[in-house]
């Protein structure tokens, strides 16, 4: 189960109904039904996509949430962090996974961020024209933290990558 398909499968008022009455004890259709007050159909078609989804177990039998696919689902789910829980807390804060999420005013959390950032996109000493270092840069703004042209401009200013006739080079 997906983070996606989790929320897909609660994003309707009465499937969290159907799935609160299971979770709160009932464990048949008609149970379901009478504490979400909802009729018996709705509760049948709820009942299957929250099986489907992997929320519920049991859709012939006694219901009940399936724990097991829960806890997997929070476990996978958790967001990638390329920082190890020892280095700084810079990227632990302004970084999810490989997606920047803001920049910090402070210059040198900004420099500590920007470096990993030229670290993992760019090889030293590999000349890049300006369309490559873009098309690596935009994967780290997916989440809008910032733009791909301020984070070139950050990289050339803080001297992690160098430019001379629109080619640019980690030193």
């Amino acid at each position: 189960m997906t983070v996606h398909a989790l929320a897909g499968a609660l994003a309707d008022d009465g499937r969290r109904r159907i799935f609160a009455a299971i979770v709160l004890g009932a464990t048949s259709a008609s149970e379901v039904a009478a504490r979400a007050g909802l009729p018996a159909r709705v509760v049948f078609t709820g009942v299957r996509r929250l099986t489907d989804a992997g929320l519920v177990t049991g859709a012939d039998g006694a219901l009940a949430a399936d724990d097991v696919s829960l806890r997997v689902a929070a476990r996978d789910s958790r967001p990638a962090d390329d920082a190890d829980p020892a280095d700084d807390p810079v990227l632990r804060t302004f970084l999810r996974g490989d997606v920047l999420v803001g920049l910090p005013a402070q210059r040198g959390r900004r420099r500590v961020l920007l470096a990993h950032i030229a670290e993992q996109s760019f090889e030293p000493g590999t000349r890049y024209p300006e369309r490559a270092v873009d098309d690596a840069l935009k994967p780290w703004c997916a989440a809008g933290g910032s733009d791909h042209a301020t984070l070139r401009r950050y990289l050339i200013d803080e001297q992690l990558l160098t430019r001379e006739h629109g080619v640019y080079q980690r030193p």
